[in-house]
């Protein structure tokens, strides 16, 4: 272990949050403020300055896009003679929320999460850990880099924790979950095609997930079936089905 890494875990002031990230992550966090802030959801945040709060989305945000990279790449190996539908749908599988929270919670997060105690049996409630799992992961990333990163969610998140070919096997339509939760509490829902950002390609489908005339939820992909199941999976998130 570095000097650095040994002062840290044993000498420092921060030494039992150390030992906490320590036994959670295998490894011993370089940036300490990185992973306070992973933790960190909005309802408990501060302002740092105008209008930017010290909570975990700009870190879910970039974790999502590090973790959709990595899963990819796992996949792509894996199935070498899989087409792009089954690629994407198994992904979806791996990285959505329901999948985050259960695997976050699996882990131990709970403990140092930090929310507002008010938002307990609120719908956004229930991504909480996913979301701090996808932040946690941006922090890794601007931690240790790309390869530190990736390493670290083979060896000690996927191989360890994701069975890949029972979830193959799992039906998760969230289309159709969202559909049959609208039905029952009387509300209307619809998939409306949108128009593209300017410089995306004129192949890629954006559709919105509408109910009751609000937009619960955006996906986007190179085939219209496979945008709706994101948008829905979207939705689903957002209202805790």
């Amino acid at each position: 272990m570095p000097i650095t890494g040994f002062y840290k875990l044993y000498f420092s002031k921060n030494k039992t949050y150390v030992k906490q990230l320590k036994n959670l992550l295998g490894f011993v966090p370089g940036n300490l403020s990185l992973y306070r802030n992973a933790f960190r959801h909005k309802s408990a945040a501060t302002n740092v300055r105008k209008g930017v709060k010290n909570s975990n989305e700009r870190l879910e945000f970039l974790g999502d896009a590090v973790l959709g990279s990595v899963v990819a790449e796992v996949l792509f190996k894996l199935y070498p003679y899989e087409d792009e539908g089954f690629l994407t749908e198994l992904r979806s599988k791996i990285v959505n929320r329901a999948n985050l929270n259960q695997l976050a919670r699996k882990m131990g997060f709970e403990q140092l999460v930090e929310y507002d105690a008010r938002m307990v049996g609120s719908t956004r409630q229930g991504s909480l850990l996913g979301d701090a799992f996808e932040a946690l992961i941006g922090a890794v990333y601007l931690d240790k880099g790309y390869e530190f990163t990736k390493s670290f969610l083979i060896n000690h998140i996927i191989k360890s924790h994701i069975d890949i070919h029972t979830l193959e096997q799992t039906e998760t339509n969230f289309k159709s979950k969202l559909i049959e939760w609208c039905q029952r509490h009387g509300k209307d829902i619809s998939f409306d095609l949108v128009e593209n950002k300017e410089g995306e390609s004129n192949k890629l489908f954006s559709i919105h997930a509408i109910i009751d005339g609000e937009v619960m939820g955006l996906g986007k992909e190179f085939s219209k079936k496979n945008a709706e199941k994101l948008a829905a999976e979207k939705a689903c998130e957002v209202l805790g089905i």
